[in-house]
């Protein structure tokens, strides 16, 4: 089954996204890409994942238009906010999905705050990611 999680920067929702849902089933075939990919990862989004045992430090961070040629049989926007155009994918897709998070990264404030809105969105899209596996992937499987 191959999965690709979908943003626009790349570096820290989709690649949280794509390190829980490997978590899940190490036999799932996951990829996660940008339609502007910012070519890194954020380092906080790699520390509140490292921080629950999951190491994301090796991903990449890559354009969309490397997996454009490729069928999928799950796309899945990770977008959130309303000021934040969702990309589309325009691949070969059996199943499009969009389950919308908070950017973190666009947090302001006190970094306590800013390190609390990491933890909140990561914490969400582990939530979001496990019930798509648990009731839609696995049952395919």
């Amino acid at each position: 089954m191959k999965v690709l999680i979908l943003c626009t920067g790349n570096s820290c929702r989709s690649q949280m996204a794509h390190g829980f849902l490997q978590s899940f089933d190490a036999n799932l075939n996951v990829r996660s890409a940008g339609t502007e990919a910012s070519g890194k990862l954020n380092a906080k989004a790699v520390k509140a994942m490292g921080e629950i045992g999951l190491d994301i430090s090796n991903h990449t961070s890559d354009s969309v238009e490397k997996y454009l040629g490729e069928e999928w049989d799950y796309v899945v926007t990770v977008c959130g906010g309303a000021n934040e155009a969702c990309p589309a994918f325009m691949g070969k897709v059996k199943n499009r999905i969009h389950i919308g998070f908070d950017d973190p990264s666009h947090a302001t404030g006190t970094d306590e705050f800013i390190w609390s809105e990491f933890l909140r969105v990561r914490d969400q899209i582990k939530d979001g990611f496990y019930k798509l596996y648990t009731e839609q992937i696995k049952p395919q499987l």
